[in-house]
């Protein structure tokens, strides 16, 4: 992608989401009768939320998102599908509800990349022991995932930051180094394009915790976001990341939306555990 599409007032802006609705959670026999009972796909509640929150991205952020990295598994890659027709769809229909109201998409608007260091946790507190493949092994068959994209929006030059999911047991330490190096390497290795993330909860939630301490406070809803940006220095030098809003991201007790409340974070701590 041409980069005299990018670097939009010499600023870097990354958008780390959620997921939509799975469809396990909203039926729940489902894993009983599935052949990857670990791997649900969105329920339909789950595509209308991913579309409609590409359309938000697109009509209200004010800056064109030109790459999506996205989690293999199932619920994630349709939710980047359903967003990646909202921002690459010719007409834009405010009353469009799903990708299939879009009739014609611009592929050269935005690029897609499938990447393993921005898969689910493998340990039981995220997928369930009884569910989880027996071997530990979590396959994945990226050609078949791919396809599920617009035609002309993916692009196989991209190499994988990780090469496979990590395995079975990874610790909290470890998730929250494996999400945080996936979104600073991929940052920097595309300066002056803005990037979509779209992935779990624990990569939300270190995005955001990253930059507020307490952890134990926040909820991240489906299709949760947490809005950064940088300044890109003259040179090769890059600014901080800030947090800028947030969009699903709630106080655990009151229900309030923290974007509500935080508009920009400048001061950077360390992760904590999510």
């Amino acid at each position: 992608m041409e980069s005299a599409k990018s670097n939009i007032h010499g600023y870097q802006n990354v958008i780390v989401m959620r997921h939509g609705d799975r469809l396990d959670n909203f039926e729940p026999l489902w894993t009983s009768t599935a052949a990857r009972p670990w791997d649900p796909p969105l329920a339909q509640d789950g595509k209308t939320r991913a579309f409609r929150n590409g359309q938000r991205i697109r009509s209200q952020l004010g800056f064109p998102i030109h790459r999506v990295f996205v989690s293999p598994f199932l619920r994630c890659i349709q939710t980047a599908s359903e967003v990646v027709a909202a921002l690459s769809a010719v007409d834009f229909d405010p009353n469009a509800m799903s990708s299939r109201d879009v009739h014609s998409i611009d592929n050269t608007k935005i690029k897609v990349a499938i990447e393993f260091g921005l898969s689910e946790i493998p340990n039981p507190i995220f997928i369930k022991s009884e569910v989880a493949p027996k071997d530990g092994k979590f396959d994945f068959k990226i050609s078949d995932l791919e396809a599920m994209f617009p035609e002309g929006t993916v692009d196989s030059n991209v190499d994988m930051i990780y090469k496979e999911v990590p395995e079975w047991g990874e610790s909290a330490q470890a998730f929250e180094d494996r999400y945080y190096k996936t979104v600073k390497i991929l940052a920097e290795k595309y300066p002056s394009e803005n990037l979509l993330f779209v992935t779990h909860w624990g990569a939300v939630s270190v995005a955001f915790y990253n930059y507020f301490k307490d952890a134990t406070k926040y909820v991240v809803d489906y299709c949760g976001s947490v809005e950064m940006r940088r300044q890109i220095l003259n040179g090769d030098g890059f600014g901080k990341f800030e947090v800028v809003t947030s969009h699903g991201v709630s106080y655990k007790y009151t229900k309030i939306p923290v974007h509500d409340h935080v508009l920009v974070s400048q001061s950077p701590v360390e992760p904590v555990c999510v």
